[in-house]
């Protein structure tokens, strides 16, 4: 029994500890609580960066930025046949994007590079050989039609299909006669029967007993690249990896890995497995659910700030749920020993309310806000472009109110160009049939108007405005103050008039070009009102 407990536990645990009261998990900073904390985020550039891999980069970015340590961006692009163009860059640009680029990458460098596996091959061959030689691994030589002869086999009796470790006791002279034919096998990790337990920081103590459910696993392919179970160990080994901070489907993979840390003689890292964002239903995020790429959130206005917020609301790691959470908010409340096991849920139709909140915050600041000035001026001449009658409406003035005037009201910047708010931009051309419906004074409100808006000394603020067109209308007989709001409505915007709607306070009627109403910034009075 004794024995057993031993295989069962780490070195230097006690069963005293057993004894203690259950509590929240204290995380430890490694086995050297002076060692300097290094973490990676590792995809495959198989696809752009989407919503999942951007919740893994995070999470290890604010944990290595709360204990003043590392955060690495490494490629593993092993599987040449499945690289999708561009992914590299994307991956990394999107980080980048996102406000937590890497402090060490395929573009940034650092001491411990190459950054991208299929630079490192040799690193991989190196360990693949000290195995070979301490008899941990062995070279197969199965050709690829039996394998797949033994996963139909086991498939069609109902089976997982695994290796038969048919090559693991060959003789050095069968060995020798097979590397005659053959002389690039690929090399197997073998197995053992008793894999190690180990304390990962979400799910506790945890052991797969991997040899009982699948064959030796190929570490090295014939042509040269590794397997992820060798290169993750290799890489993180090399890296100076402290923690690994990945998804949960690689728990049961790990047991595998602390054989090949033991194999090799080398320290393990600490690993804490993050459970898996879902969407709302319980489903996977997919690659092929094109609206949760980051390239997607980027090009339609989602704010960064606001996408790292919504990713970390839906899951644990904080004390309390809340919106509106900056970056440096993030890493300061952080504490990865309140991650559940509990997948994490993402409700994208919240997404742009906490849009809303985070543009708002943007805009209560100066220098963040003459940055949405300069996007919002890229974005009406990228919309409207030649119809711009005036170009003073591209002034950073008038810009600046505009944005000033209707945050909280716009969840998106982008919300400014759409038709609804084209009035902004150009002058729309209303037909005089339609301002004739709301009332047979249109002339006679239109010049009143003009004078309101041409007279000195007059400041324009909505209370002052209001009560001036209030005096207007009552003093036109038989013209009520709605019809004067709805027909300044529809001349200033160009939209019909909702039973519901009046002029809206915050409409900026002293605009570059005056007003709807006017022909440009002299102020002559002419009605911009076509004749139908």
């Amino acid at each position: 029994m004794a024995t057993l407990w031993k295989r069962l536990l780490p070195p230097g645990f006690s069963p005293a500890a057993w004894g203690r009261p259950l509590g929240r998990r204290e995380v430890s900073l490694g086995a050297d609580p002076g060692a300097a904390v290094r973490v990676r985020f590792a995809p495959s550039p198989t696809g752009f960066l989407h919503l999942g891999g951007l919740r893994t980069a995070l999470y290890n970015y604010i944990f290595a930025k709360k204990h003043q340590g590392r955060f690495i961006l490494r490629l593993e692009d092993t599987d040449q046949t499945r690289l999708v163009p561009g992914a590299a860059d994307n991956i990394e640009d999107m980080l980048e994007w996102a406000g937590i680029s890497p402090d060490e990458s395929p573009r940034q460098g650092g001491p411990a590079g190459p950054y991208q596996q299929s630079q490192r091959l040799q690193l991989y061959a190196q360990a693949a050989e000290a195995l070979l030689k301490t008899g941990a691994a062995y070279r197969c030589f199965c050709s690829p039609q039996r394998l797949e002869l033994l996963k139909k086999e086991a498939l069609r009796n109902r089976q997982t299909p695994r290796y038969d470790n048919r090559c693991r006791d060959l003789s050095q002279g069968q060995v020798a006669q097979k590397l005659a034919k053959d002389p690039t096998p690929a090399i197997r990790f073998r197995l053992e029967e008793e894999a190690p337990a180990f304390q990962d920081l979400v799910y506790g103590w945890t052991r797969h007993e991997v040899a009982s459910v699948e064959g030796d696993p190929v570490i090295l392919k014939s042509d040269g690249f590794p397997t992820y179970h060798l290169a993750c160990v290799v890489d993180d080994h090399h890296m100076g990896i402290s923690h690994v901070l990945r998804g949960s489907e690689w728990l049961v993979s790990t047991s595998k890995h602390l054989l090949l840390y033991r194999a090799l003689g080398w320290q393990p890292p600490r690993f804490a497995h993050l459970p898996l964002l879902l969407n709302k239903d319980g489903s996977k995020l997919s690659k092929r659910q094109g609206d949760i790429f980051l390239e997607h959130f980027a090009a339609v206005g989602f704010l960064p700030e606001a996408l790292l917020d919504i990713i970390t609301n839906c899951g644990s790691g904080f004390a309390e749920n809340q919106m509106g959470r900056t970056l440096p908010e993030l890493i300061a409340q952080f504490d990865l020993s309140r991650v559940t096991c509990h997948s994490a849920l993402l409700e994208l139709e919240k997404l742009p309310e906490f849009n809303r909140l985070h543009l708002r915050r943007l805009v209560s600041d100066e220098t963040h806000r003459r940055q949405l000035v300069g996007k919002l001026q890229a974005l009406v001449e990228e919309a409207f472009g030649s119809q711009l009658q005036n170009r003073h409406v591209l002034e950073p003035a008038y810009v600046e109110r505009i944005i000033l005037l209707r945050q909280g009201h716009i969840c998106r910047l982008q919300e400014l160009v759409s038709p609804t708010y084209s009035y902004l931009w150009t002058r729309p051309a209303v037909g005089r049939a339609q301002l004739g419906a709301i009332s047979e004074k249109v002339d006679t409100i239109a010049k009143r108007v003009l004078g309101l808006l041409e007279r000195s000394g007059t400041s324009l603020t909505q209370d002052v405005l209001s009560g001036e067109l209030k005096k207007l209308s009552e003093g036109l007989e038989g013209t009520k103050y709605s019809n004067v709001m709805k027909l300044l409505r529809v001349a200033l915007s160009g939209r019909p008039v909702r039973r519901t709607e009046g002029l809206p306070g915050s409409l900026p009627l002293t605009r570059p070009c005056s007003c709807h109403l006017l022909a440009g910034p002299g102020l002559s009075g002419e009605m911009r009102v076509r004749e139908t």
